[in-house]
């Protein structure tokens, strides 16, 4: 069996040249950015198997990919891209990977909180534009962060949190625990969260979950992180949210469309900061992602 890296870029194939061993299945980098839907027939052919980062895979196109038989997505949103139900029904088995970065997304996360809290993106920007604002931030010590989700990720951002002597609630679909964590209903987590950071997997279920009802019932004056995936969360309702402060701020790596439209109501919020869907990106998490992903490789190829 042989496979195609079909969006490796330049940093993420440099990666996977630390990562490949002489015994692993045959790999081929294609090192674009990303790959348009219409080019996936002719550059799958004659693929077992595809490395797949951030390339959207519509089954109308992939149904033309004769003899390949797996897509290793590199994370767990392979949703955002694709529909695995329906590439299953054409002989295509979807592989995720969980936990590779579970740190690199956790702090992450707090970084956007903190920035958020003390307005750093308002001010770098005013600065450079010649000007001098200043602004009366949050003060996080003794604040309450509630986590939308608690998986691998939120459990880091709760470790970080709790250092940072934050009080941590939580609300997950199925019952957990965890040390310093309380676990409330959604009510609850919605009304008293200080700081709200999302944790949820994008499927059926939570696709538009925090809806505008949900934002409704936010506590007034929250700031809002988002290190998951766009969909979760209604854009307009948080967008309209934003605009009468009912959420003091947005800290946002994830968007239904990516990478974020020039015309998007985003770009022109003060209380907004932006990333570009990067809280994953660190060598270590990288080296750890391509590595996995080789490992899932081997295992379809029937070599472990």
């Amino acid at each position: 069996m042989k496979g195609i890296f079909i969006d490796a870029g330049t940093e993420l194939a440099d990666v996977f040249g630390t990562v490949v061993r002489a015994d692993d299945p045959p790999v081929d980098l294609n090192r674009a950015e990303q790959v348009e839907a219409g080019a996936l027939p002719s550059l799958l052919a004659g693929y077992d198997f595809v490395l797949n980062d951030h390339t959207h895979m519509p089954t109308a196109a992939m149904r033309h990919c004769a003899g390949l038989k797996h897509v290793i997505f590199l994370g767990t949103g392979a949703r955002s891209y694709m529909n695995p139900e329906e590439l299953a029904e054409i002989g295509i088995t979807v592989h995720i990977i969980k936990g590779y970065g579970d740190t690199a997304v956790a702090e992450h996360a707090i970084a956007l909180m903190w920035a958020a809290a003390r307005d750093v993106g308002r001010m770098d920007r005013g600065i450079r534009a010649g000007a001098w604002p200043r602004s009366e931030g949050m003060q996080l010590t003794g604040k309450t962060i509630g986590l939308l989700g608690f998986g691998g990720i939120a459990a880091e951002v709760a470790r970080i949190a709790r250092g940072s002597g934050m009080k941590v609630l939580a609300w997950n679909r199925t019952p957990k625990t965890a040390e310093g964590v309380s676990f409330v209903d959604l009510d609850t987590l919605l009304a008293e969260s200080q700081v709200l950071s999302v944790h949820l997997l994008l499927n059926d279920e939570t696709r538009g979950f925090l809806s505008a009802e949900r934002i409704a019932r936010l506590r007034p004056g929250v700031i809002l992180v988002n290190t998951a995936r766009g969909a979760v969360i209604d854009e307009p309702a948080m967008i309209a949210a934003l605009r009468s402060a009912h959420i003091r701020h947005a800290a946002l790596d994830v968007f239904v469309t990516e990478p974020l439209p020039a015309e998007s109501p985003f770009i022109g919020l003060d209380n907004v900061t932006l990333t570009a869907h990067s809280a994953f990106r660190t060598p270590e998490a990288s080296e750890t992602l391509l590595r996995r992903a080789l490992d899932i490789a081997r295992r379809v190829a029937g070599m472990e």
